[in-house]
């Protein structure tokens, strides 16, 4: 058998090649149209032959970038002899060959019931073990969430009202909600780096993201004071929640509710036939908060990424 990169003549095969049972794997039109798009690339592609056959693919995904974020799909044909092995090999040629600071992370997309699933199971494990050989050792399971016309657009409350903020005033809300904050990834980030650096990543991150600068809102309670922000946003898809905060001051009085639905209503009114969000698996009040709003868990997304 052997690893190679992938060149424009293999893209077909590449696009039809099969997708794993019991895994949520992205349709082949969608495919096409990130490789058309430059969100996929062969550079960023790497596959396994053996006699002449594509027996195994990895497909790395990216946004504007020189080097992909993530690695997006890892499928190969049952009954490959040692399948772990070979899904390392993949991984480490796409790693070399992009040569990032920190190694782009794997995304699996799985059932919301996965656990459940013995195939489901199977599938995880090897890639699980064959990413933290590659060095990707840690792990974040997330709810892939989705808003549609089907649910209301939530009502507007009277406790806040919502303005423009500059920039340094965003700085200083990402800095100040992530005291305390039940996402993992921000408490991970904290663990290593000071607060000022993690809210500066935070808002470069919002910032280079497809939505626009100036839907970000600063939420104002009924003292005029801030209490709270929004970052609504959009992916490369779809119209997308982005990132809401409540001050550790505010917290407790149900304040979540206000700001996720000032997003869903920006969104809606912008014409957005659907609304994406993530949060962790644990975090289970923004989980509450999303199904009081509407938004129904469409998939779990299993991240495994390399330590910070």
């Amino acid at each position: 058998m052997r690893c190679r990169s992938a060149t424009p003549a293999d893209l077909d095969a590449l696009i039809d090649f099969p997708d794993t049972p019991g895994l949520r794997s992205l349709g082949r039109d969608q495919v096409r149209a990130d490789f058309a798009a430059g969100r996929m690339r062969p550079e960023w592609s790497w596959l396994i032959e053996h006699d002449a056959r594509i027996v195994g693919r990895a497909l790395w995904w990216g946004r504007g970038t020189s080097t992909p974020i993530v690695l997006d799909t890892l499928d190969l044909l049952p009954d490959l002899p040692d399948p772990r092995s070979l899904a390392v090999g993949l991984m480490r040629a796409g790693h070399e060959a992009f040569g990032s600071a920190r190694l782009p992370d794997y995304m699996l997309r799985l059932p919301s019931d996965w656990r459940g699933n013995e195939e489901t199971v199977q599938a995880v494990r090897w890639r699980r073990e064959a990413a933290a050989e590659a060095g990707l050792t840690s792990s974040l399971e997330r709810r892939q969430l989705a808003w549609t016309p089907a649910s209301p657009v939530p009502e507007a409350g009277s406790r806040l009202t919502f303005r423009a903020g500059s920039d340094e005033e965003f700085r200083e809300l990402f800095r100040a909600v992530a005291q305390g904050s039940l996402d993992v990834g921000t408490r991970r980030a904290l663990a290593v780096t000071d607060a000022i650096q993690q809210a500066q990543d935070d808002f470069d991150f919002y910032l280079s993201c497809p939505g626009e600068r100036d839907w970000w809102r600063v939420a104002i309670g009924a003292d005029g004071a801030p209490v709270g922000f929004i970052v609504p946003s959009a992916t490369s898809y779809n119209r997308n929640v982005g990132y809401l905060g409540v001050l550790p001051s505010h917290r407790g009085q149900g304040l979540i509710d206000d700001l996720l639905g000032e997003i869903t209503r920006f969104q809606a009114a912008s014409g957005a036939e659907r609304i994406t969000a993530t949060t962790d698996l644990t975090n289970l009040p923004m989980a509450k908060a999303f199904e009081r709003a509407g938004y129904e868990t469409t998939e779990i997304r299993l991240v495994f990424e390399s330590p910070r």
